[in-house]
């Protein structure tokens, strides 16, 4: 059977998050304190159940989450996603997941990124793409400004992380 593929770069292949994936390293990224020592995931620990139901819901006409698939591989190497679309206001947050170590620094996310914010723009009629990070996490906020994001504010102690509270920094980008 073909692999369904929703977007495809040069180096990757993005498709739909299925319940396939749970037979790979994805709950191992989401309970791993260095993959996720910026975000939320690891506050509660992933179990198969938890994944399943996440998986099972995870793409609807306000969230598109995507599996980032390295071609040269054929793994399952990240997440990202397009959530909390608003129809009516045209924007969507974009949120990036890269559990492969052996894939960090080699510009995957922006490559993915690009690709999703592409579409967002092109194909749903998006005006505004906006994501949020630590101040801590300054690979995010490359990322970020890399794939033509602004700098549009912060918000103050806005994320409780390792016992103290960051703040997060918001960047956006308009589709002109």
């Amino acid at each position: 059977m073909k692999e369904l593929v929703f977007l495809e770069t040069e180096r990757l292949l993005l498709r739909p998050l299925s319940l396939c994936d749970l037979n790979g390293n994805y709950k191992n990224w989401l309970n791993d304190k260095e993959i996720v020592q910026h975000n939320s995931h690891g506050r509660f620990p992933q179990t198969d159940e938890s994944l399943k139901n996440f998986i099972s819901s995870a793409n609807h006409t306000g969230r598109i989450v995507l599996a980032i698939i390295a071609k040269d591989s054929k793994v399952h190497i990240g997440n990202i996603s397009l959530q909390g679309i608003n129809w009516v206001d045209r924007n969507a947050e974009i949120a990036f997941l890269l559990g492969e170590k052996e894939y960090w620094g080699k510009g995957i996310m922006g490559e993915a990124g690009k690709a999703m914010i592409d579409h967002a723009f092109i194909t749903l009629n998006l005006h505004r793409v906006h994501c949020g990070t630590s101040t801590e996490n300054k690979g995010m906020q490359r990322l970020a400004e890399k794939l033509g994001m602004s700098k549009e504010g912060v918000r103050k102690e806005a994320i409780f992380n390792d016992g103290k509270y960051h703040d997060i920094i918001e960047f956006g980008i308009i589709n002109n």
